[in-house]
């Protein structure tokens, strides 16, 4: 035989050899594949290697399947989708610190667990950005730990209130998400981190906890000024007489004073006052800057000269005192008719009396007196 053909055997030998272990290496990998990752579930609660993950609004399981393998929070689709057949469980929108190698029940819990959920903070209406100790009450936290909170993968890696503060006070305005029509008066309050304070909405906000504490709070206040601004805003303060901001300033003031069915006589209380020029007198804004709050104010507290002490000074506080809902921003926006100037509310079922007449509104404050509505508890 001669060489040339010995060398073409022994290769087509070679060949078949190498084609045969390749496709008994591919009939394995698959066989792997499919009886062993395939149906693979890990044991346990995790590794301890955390993995943030996304739910949005109208995601499934199976549509989170692809990141949950690829991320080795699951061991396979089959062991997870054969777990939700047993739970049938309702995802909801925000970020869940996950874990790497978790088994799919341990995973589907996490997901369907409303208290694993992170990145989501529902801020009440007249919510202020720090928390408030109350005379005789409940202690309220404010934005800035209700955030925190929402930042927490683990015990160990939450953006703390201090972190966010320091966002807010060192950071321009612009590049905090600060709506043009606010961003002077923010400005003036210099380093001060109450200086967004009712710049953002109440209602859900959902962000992304793993972000920077600036990115976290731009977020917050990109989408407020948003849904305030839908409001028609900007175009009612020219009607009214005053500027966006300031707006939103009465309407925090609307909020923290006014009982839920006289918003709007409120803000007409607001507008009359400002427009002669008399001083606003409201108790919230002298509570605002004091350590402890409560419905009834001191003498020594109204006399406190402060940016927000309405009894102090002329016009509206230098900064919104808490978060206004919609229905109070609507309610400046649309004033109610009428020439009071002066309100109180004179029993604990919130009802409120409006009057033009100061001699008329002292004996209302008597009632509300009678009544214990003002009494204090300091």
């Amino acid at each position: 035989m001669q060489p040339k053909y010995r060398r073409r055997r022994q290769w087509a030998g070679a060949l078949s050899i190498a084609l045969v272990l390749l496709l008994v290496g591919t009939l394995g990998y698959i066989w792997y594949q499919r009886e062993v990752v395939g149906t693979r579930d890990y044991a346990g609660t995790g590794n301890g290697k955390i993995v943030m993950v996304r739910v949005d609004e109208g995601d499934s399981v199976a549509s989170l399947v692809p990141e949950l393998v690829e991320k080795n929070v699951v061991g396979s689709r089959r062991a997870l989708m054969a777990e939700v057949s047993k739970q049938a469980p309702t995802l909801q929108a925000g970020y869940y610190p996950l874990q790497e190698e978790m088994s799919a029940k341990s995973a589907l819990e996490k997901l369907s667990d409303e208290k694993s959920r992170r990145g989501v903070v529902d801020i009440p209406t007249g919510l202020t950005l720090e928390n408030v100790t109350v005379v005789g009450g409940k202690p309220r936290e404010g934005i800035y730990s209700l955030v925190s909170k929402q930042t927490c993968q683990d015990n160990n890696t939450c953006v703390s209130p201090e972190k966010l503060r320091e966002a807010v006070a060192r950071t321009s305005p612009a590049d905090l998400g600060v709506p043009q029509w606010a961003q002077e008066p923010v400005s003036r309050r210099g380093e001060d981190p109450k200086r967004i304070e009712g710049l953002i909405s109440p209602g859900i906000h959902v962000f992304n906890p793993t972000s920077n504490p600036v990115e976290i709070m731009k977020s917050l206040i990109s989408a407020s000024a948003k849904q305030y601004e839908n409001t028609g805003l900007v175009s009612a303060a020219s009607k009214i007489g005053l500027n966006p901001y300031e707006m939103v300033t009465a309407a925090s003031l609307i909020e923290r004073e006014a009982p839920a069915n006289d918003f709007d006589k409120v803000g007409r209380v607001i507008l009359n006052r400002l427009k002669i020029n008399q001083k606003l007198e409201f108790d919230s804004t002298v509570n605002y800057s004091l350590s402890e709050q409560e419905v009834a104010t001191t003498d020594a507290d109204r006399k406190r000269i402060t940016p927000w002490n309405t009894y102090a000074k002329q016009g509206l506080p230098d900064t919104p005192i808490a978060s206004p809902g919609l229905k109070a921003l609507h309610a400046i926006e649309n004033p109610a008719p009428g020439d009071w100037l002066y309100f109180v509310t004179i029993d604990k079922d919130g009802t409120t009396v409006f009057n033009r007449d100061f001699a008329e509104h002292e004996k209302a404050i008597e009632r509300s007196r009678a009544n214990g509505v003002l009494d204090s508890g300091r």
